[in-house]
Parts: structure tokens; sequence; C-alpha cells
């Protein structure tokens, strides 16, 4: 199962998509816990994406990052290389503290 997000499907693939992408250029993004838990699986099958290198899945991740090709570049030539002793768990969520207006536990979302 997934999480909704309390947004409807288009907003909320667009959303899951941007973070997706800060995750994998600045190594990290600051969010809320059930955002980075759902960034999470994306980034986590994007990586695993990038270590088969095949033409497949690298069209099946252009698809999710809306044709941002500096993304997945980045994955398939810098982090795949990075990663290929390792079987999953290329993130890791640090929780940092409550959003002052709606008491919303943040979390740092980052690359292992």
């Amino acid at each position: 199962m997934y999480r909704k997000l309390n947004r409807e499907t288009r907003k909320r693939r667009s959303i899951l998509a941007g973070l997706t992408k800060t995750v994998i250029i600045n190594g990290y993004v600051v969010t809320t816990e059930a955002r980075a838990k759902e960034v999470r699986k994306f980034v986590e099958k994007l990586i695993t994406y990038g270590k088969k290198g095949t033409l497949v899945s690298r069209r099946k991740a252009l698809a999710f990052v809306h044709n941002d090709s500096e993304v997945v570049n980045k994955v398939f030539n810098e982090l795949a290389k990075n990663y290929e002793n390792r079987n999953g768990g290329y993130t890791r969520m640090i929780k940092i503290n409550e959003r002052h207006g709606d008491d919303a536990l943040e979390v740092k979302l980052e690359l292992v």
C-alpha cells in the first residue's frame, strides 16, 4: 500500500518526483516523515535501475523523473558505481524536529 499524502494523483506524483530529483542531485532533502517514507521507495528504485544499466531501465527512470536527463545520468554514471556492492538500503532517515506551525515531524532523507 502507499500513502496518498492528501493529494490527488497528478499532484502527488509530481511532488514525489520533485523530491526524488532533489535527493539525487543534492544528496539529501528535509521534508515530513510521511513524504520521506514514500520518496525513499522511489530513490531506491531509481538506483536499482541504475545498477541494471539497461536501456529499458534508463527509460523507466526517465519516465518517472519527467525526462530530466541530468538526474538519470547522475544515477546511472555515478550512484550506480558507488552502490554496486550494496544490496538495497541506499538511503537513511534522520529525525530532526517537529515543524512549528503544524507539529509535523520533519526528517532528513539522505543517501548513505
